[in-house]
């Protein structure tokens, strides 16, 4: 093993300080390669600030974009986004920001971009760059106040507590995975940004969640805390200064306006609620969604029927029902709809409070878009199993939230038997548990 990490610092010294974007990404590669042989993360670091220390890191991200699409796993990426903190070499978090932000400036500036920066976002009331980096400054808060504790060696049960109030970042990882990374990904093709930190939240939350429940009393817990304390800071510094201003780089006015009016199904660490964005209230019903949220979806149910001539109606089986009806009755069904059709695509959600967030920028994308990275290949095989008939259902049983849930992925087809795509069905099955309960 030391020979193989030998090899491996040799290759790198030989390497002249990467001066081209082509010698860099060779770089990033050999960083992935040497954690993936088991060198030590903070050794790899401090080669890191060494070659990157001026590198801007809208580049750093693309790099890693490259890296995905030439075969690299998203795991071992993943891994290289723990270096990334090295970006942040100040002294202070207000030097380690101002560092950070320095060099996307200069990115952005290099490339002329008249595109809104992350702070000019963040004066906006209610933007969601504004929401995001308002909350970061609540996770900071709660991040260090785990750390004080741990210094000061606390006991477990307060530092449970502290652990517990640090693990309302999954609010916060929900939304961000919802409505900004399959943006990023699906319709600006950056997949390697995207997919790699969505797969960092995943990692803290699952960590978070062990060791404020059944890991409470491991022998290490006082180390995982403080290491996964450490990486919800730094996911922190990530979001502000590559990731909200690599998105700001391409979303447009309109994408913001349509993850504005998303938010407020969510829950937020701002003890006041959302802010009121007033430029993008001005252009709500232009901009209406697909879903229900505007009102748009019975307006337009009601526009395709005209009562005096019965037009609008629509022959099902053995009855017929006007567009308004068939929507009525979708959201009076107490399940959570969606339908996927025969390419992958998701094409309806009906309305009203869902255990699953389903927001409705997510309509005509891939469905695979709303899973994190980790889920795809187990939703590909489900589809592709009902494609070819091997299967016509999967049921999954699990608790969200508390609430024992049964998830139904049925297979639709006609009646000559032709795949149409894929029904999933969320119950909540408290009800059930607590009649069947009664009766014993």
């Amino acid at each position: 093993m030391k020979k193989i990490l030998d090899d491996k610092r040799n290759t790198k010294s030989a390497q002249a300080v990467g001066d081209t974007p082509e010698k860099r990404t060779k770089l990033l590669k050999n960083y992935v390669a040497r954690l993936s042989e088991g060198e030590d993360l903070e050794s790899v670091r401090e080669d890191f600030v060494k070659n990157f220390k001026n590198v801007d890191a809208a580049e750093i991200a693309k790099a890693e974009q490259e890296l995905i699409q030439g075969g690299t796993k998203i795991s071992d990426v993943q891994r290289l986004c723990d270096v990334h903190s090295a970006l942040f070499h100040g002294a202070t978090r207000e030097e380690q920001i101002a560092n950070a932000e320095e060099a996307v400036m200069e990115s952005l500036n290099k490339k002329g971009s008249e595109k809104m920066t992350a702070q000019e976002a963040a004066e906006i009331p209610g933007h969601p760059v504004q929401v995001f980096m308002t909350e970061n400054e609540k996770i900071h808060s709660l991040a260090e106040d785990v750390k004080d504790a741990l210094s000061k060696d606390t006991d477990t049960s307060s530092l449970l507590e502290k652990a517990s109030a640090l693990r309302t970042v999954t609010v916060h990882y929900a939304r961000k995975g919802d409505l900004i990374y399959p943006l990023l990904n699906k319709t600006y093709n950056f997949s390697g940004p995207s997919n790699v930190m969505w797969g960092v939240d995943d990692e803290i939350r699952d960590e978070l969640k062990s060791l404020t429940g059944e890991d409470t009393d491991a022998s290490d817990f006082r180390e995982r805390l403080n290491k996964v304390t450490v990486r919800a800071e730094e996911m922190v510094y990530k979001e502000n200064n590559i990731l909200y201003p690599l998105c700001l780089e391409n979303f447009s006015t309109e994408d913001w306006m349509r993850i504005y009016y998303e938010m407020p199904s969510y829950d937020t660490l701002l003890t006041d609620g959302y802010p009121v964005w007033e430029e993008a209230e001005k252009r709500r019903s232009e901009l209406k969604t697909v879903g229900g949220k505007t009102g748009s979806r019975i307006h337009e149910a009601e526009e395709a029927h005209d009562p005096e001539t019965n037009s609008g109606m629509i022959t099902l089986g053995s009855g017929h029902m006007n567009p308004e009806q068939i929507l009525a009755v979708l959201d009076t069904i107490p399940m959570e709809i969606t339908f996927v059709d025969e390419n992958n695509i998701n094409r309806f959600f009906n309305d009203g409070e869902k255990l699953f967030k389903r927001p409705d920028m997510a309509i005509d994308r891939e469905v695979f878009s709303c899973h994190p990275p980790k889920f795809e290949k187990m939703v590909r095989n489900i589809l592709d199993r009902f494609r070819s008939g091997e299967r016509d259902h999967v049921d999954v049983w699990m608790t969200k939230g508390g609430e024992p849930v049964l998830v139904k992925y049925m297979a639709v087809k006609d009646k000559k038997g032709k795949y149409l795509g894929t029904l999933e069905c969320v119950q909540n099955m408290r009800a059930a548990k607590e009649h069947f309960t009664e009766e014993k």
